[in-house]
């Protein structure tokens, strides 16, 4: 993949659609190109959170460790990202990222985005205000599936979540 379609790809995530094209290049030629083979893992929960992935090619299962053994809580696809809250925290990692089916990935070190970053405010704050999005809505995903079960009475539910 050449650097103007990675910068394309970024901009088609919503951590980065509002940053400027020329600050992507620079984030996307400062990344790491990384390659998994299916089976082997990317991340672990519980390690400590450097860097985040942006899948070019491939798929990846992320789960979690349960009393009950291992769930998978969700799929990370080529073109998405996955790990992106690392970018502004620094919590230990909250699942584990095995791969799938082979993948190709733009690494995205902490260190490399806070450079990137700390030259324009304003990508920080778009960026903020996009994974605050994600997680009030992640949030409010378990009440709305609770509320489609019939005969289960709850309280009823907020349209919004702030």
């Amino acid at each position: 993949m050449l650097l103007n379609d990675e910068v394309k790809l970024l901009q088609k995530l919503p951590y980065f659609s509002k940053v400027d094209a020329c600050k992507l290049k620079l984030l996307a030629f400062a990344s790491d190109r990384v390659c998994y083979d299916a089976g082997q893992v990317m991340f672990r929960q519980g390690d400590s959170s450097d860097a985040a992935y942006v899948l070019l090619r491939g798929k990846a299962d992320l789960v979690v460790d349960t009393v009950a053994g291992e769930k998978k809580v969700g799929e990370a696809h080529a073109h998405s990202m996955v790990g992106e809250m690392c970018l502004l925290s620094e919590a230990p990692r909250g699942a584990t990222a095995r791969v799938t089916e082979p993948l190709e990935a733009l690494r995205i070190s902490r260190d490399c985005f806070l450079k990137v970053v700390s030259h324009n405010p304003q990508v920080s704050f778009q960026i903020s205000r996009s994974m605050a999005e994600t997680i009030r809505d992640a949030a409010r995903a378990p009440g709305q599936a609770l509320a489609k079960i019939p005969g289960l009475a709850l309280a009823k539910l907020p349209e919004r979540v702030d």
